[in-house]
């Protein structure tokens, strides 16, 4: 029998059954929350509660459960993947809140995530910009030798810092102008700064940024609100970089 304290929690959870729905705040209580209980499991504790009562349980996003793939997208608190630095939602554990706290719930609030049910948004417009450019055209053949275009350790390094973006969406959730910047910028720049990048540079550059506006997504104001809700930590370093690729994609 464990011995932990355990918490009792209000959630006013946004439930709305499509995107055509006009949706609304409901209220629930969650029970026997330990502080080692994940925020998804407390979750899923709320919905066995709400299915055993005959009720429809709250719907949301997940998959790994391990911060690496950025499916457990809510706003809570008004913050993306909870406001903890570095953290998705699957991540952050209840001893971040305490006994008798209200917890507010909602999906991603963009015109690019149209909602598919509670708390689960369509990010397909982010596939889209991927498909438009993130790749490089090549034959692949045998598996080449990882030495035969040698690379600077620092250019490598950077490449890798863009590529850590799990494409979770939280940048755009986090912009109060609902802007794919960060997500795009990060795509674009992993590709620029390697060798096999540079032969489609100025034509990737041009097909994301296009795919970017006709997904309907806003424009950087430079609120660095991004940057601070990536769960991984992707610099507007590479907003910068995605802009100098674009100038000069122009007079290519």
């Amino acid at each position: 029998m464990s011995d932990h304290k355990t918490m009792t929690l209000t959630l006013i959870v946004w439930r709305q059954k499509n995107a055509n729905d006009p949706g609304k705040f409901e209220t629930y209580t969650a029970k026997n929350i330990t502080e080692h209980h994940s925020f998804l499991e407390m979750l899923d504790c709320v919905n066995e509660d709400l299915i055993h009562a005959g009720k429809d349980p709250i719907v949301f996003d997940h998959d790994c459960r391990e911060g690496i793939c950025g499916m457990c997208s809510q706003v809570i608190n008004g913050a993306p993947h909870g406001g903890q630095d570095r953290t998705t939602v699957c991540q952050l554990h209840m001893r971040k809140f305490k006994d008798g706290d209200t917890i507010y719930i909602e999906p991603w609030r963009a015109r690019a995530f149209p909602i598919v049910r509670d708390l689960i948004v369509d990010r397909s417009a982010l596939d889209k910009i991927t498909q438009a450019g993130g790749y490089t055209s090549c034959h692949t053949g045998g598996v080449a030798d990882g030495n035969a275009i040698l690379i600077p350790k620092t250019i490598a390094d950077e490449a890798m810092d863009a590529a850590e973006c799990v494409g979770c969406g939280a940048c755009v959730a986090g912009c109060p102008n609902g802007a794919a910047m960060l997500y795009t910028g990060a795509k674009v720049s992993q590709l620029a700064l390697l060798p096999q990048g540079k032969a489609e540079a100025a034509q990737r550059v041009k097909n994301m940024t296009d795919a970017m506006t006709e997904c309907g997504f806003g424009n950087c104001t430079n609120h660095y609100e991004c940057m601070a809700a990536c769960p991984k930590g992707i610099n507007v370093k590479f907003i910068a970089r995605m802009n100098r690729e674009f100038i000069k994609a122009q007079f290519a």
